[in-house]
């Protein structure tokens, strides 16, 4: 019996762990989207000024 619920502790600290992973590897991937789309602007805006100039 306590082995039993030893196998069962360890399968759910598995997918616990599984789902934490996951929402960190979409944080990071978002994250760096973000850090991306606003060098970009920010690289696009500063090239357009300095034409303009």
């Amino acid at each position: 019996m306590i082995v039993a619920a030893v196998i069962v502790a360890f399968m759910l600290l598995g997918s616990v762990l599984g789902f934490l992973f996951g929402l960190l590897k979409w944080a990071l991937i978002i994250g760096l989207v973000a850090v991306v789309v606003m060098f970009g602007a920010k690289l696009f805006r500063g090239g357009s000024a300095r034409v303009r100039d």
